[in-house]
């Protein structure tokens, strides 16, 4: 597998990550107009897992650090798969709350408030997982806080925005509001319970056999296996409009509509090889919090290039800038976090 020694270059991975985790919704946005999200997750789930299966066979069974792929499935051990699938499964519940929020309230707002929330409680896991691991954390715990408090002032201004463009426009709030917040609490807790299942020679806190690579394997056969459930029960009892059926799926004959989705899962893991090959180097708790620093992409996307806010007030407009302005200096000093 490919190994990573450089702070930097770990610091790089991340920000791809962040750039992946906050762009692959566009792909939903693209055909939004005329594809139920629903719809839309069947495609995202096997772009996902395809690349995860590419990733396996590629980077992670490239180079001379760590194991191959194939020799590392032959080792691994039961609890170690299951914690895996277990993070994929709890992830992709909290993926389809945050998938429905874009459709109700758009990427500027479902991504700042649940992947705000997300980011600061998933930090605080990964925190604990380093403790628990070594007895000391890997980052220093004062710059850290700093950067949280930074960006929850972030993500309160981001909520404010919202909720003033809903009463200008006259669009519910709630419903978005509430389902990004949901989104956000549950995707918290994955990353440290796919961490768990990773060796700790390789990765900082982690408790099982596994290499990052082959952990991603696993998290999308948690993924796909849990979409199953997940999925039917969103078509059946949707967020909005009226419920559907999986043959409305099959009767779509855009090649387009079909890869929309297909991309999105590729960009998203993408971003999640990324983050876990700078485990090595970066601990947990900072990797994640630089990759998760997607909503401030997300929202760039939203306001300058799908215009969710093109309806705003000067003063909505004002709360956007400073809540940017506040997401990139909490990611500035969530760098400068190692010890």
């Amino acid at each position: 597998m490919i190994t990573i020694t450089s702070y930097t270059l770990a610091v790089l991975l991340s920000v791809l990550t962040m750039i992946c985790w906050g762009s692959w919704s566009n792909t939903q946005k693209l055909v939004q107009k005329s594809w139920r999200f629903e719809l839309f997750y069947w495609d995202f789930i096997f772009g996902l897992f395809l690349t995860s299966l590419i990733a396996a066979f590629t980077v992670g069974s490239l180079g001379d650090g760590g194991r191959t792929f194939l020799a590392d499935l032959s080792q691994s051990d039961g609890e170690s798969i299951l914690y895996a699938i277990a993070g994929g499964a709890l992830w992709n519940l909290g993926n389809l709350l945050l998938v429905a929020a874009i459709a109700v309230a758009g990427l500027a707002v479902a991504f700042p408030i649940g992947g705000g929330i997300a980011w600061i409680v998933g930090i605080g896991v990964n925190y604990v997982v380093e403790i628990m691991d070594t007895g000391q954390a890997a980052s220093n715990e004062w710059i850290l806080l700093t950067g949280v408090l930074v960006i929850i002032a972030a993500i309160i201004l981001s909520a404010l925005s919202y909720r003033r463009l809903s009463k200008e426009t006259k669009k519910p709030s709630l419903k978005g509001i509430l389902l990004s917040l949901a989104a956000g609490i549950t995707i918290a807790f994955y990353y440290g319970i796919v961490v768990r299942s990773l060796d700790n020679q390789l990765v900082h806190g982690g408790a099982g056999s596994l290499t990052p690579y082959t952990a991603i394997f696993f998290l999308a056969v948690g993924v796909v296996v849990s979409t199953i459930p997940f999925n039917l029960f969103f078509m059946k009892f949707p967020i909005e409009g009226k419920p559907i059926h999986i043959r409305e799926y099959f009767k779509q004959r855009d090649l387009r509509t079909h890869l929309a989705g297909f991309l999105g899962g590729i960009i998203w893991t993408i971003g999640i090889v990324a983050s876990f090959m700078s485990l090595g180097v970066a601990s947990p708790a900072i990797s994640y919090a630089l990759g998760n620093a997607a909503p401030v992409v997300a929202s760039i996307w939203g306001v300058f290039v799908w215009k969710e806010f093109r309806e705003g007030s000067k003063g909505t407009n004002n709360l956007l800038m400073a809540m940017f302005t506040l997401y990139l200096i909490g990611l500035v000093i969530i760098i400068y976090a190692k010890n």
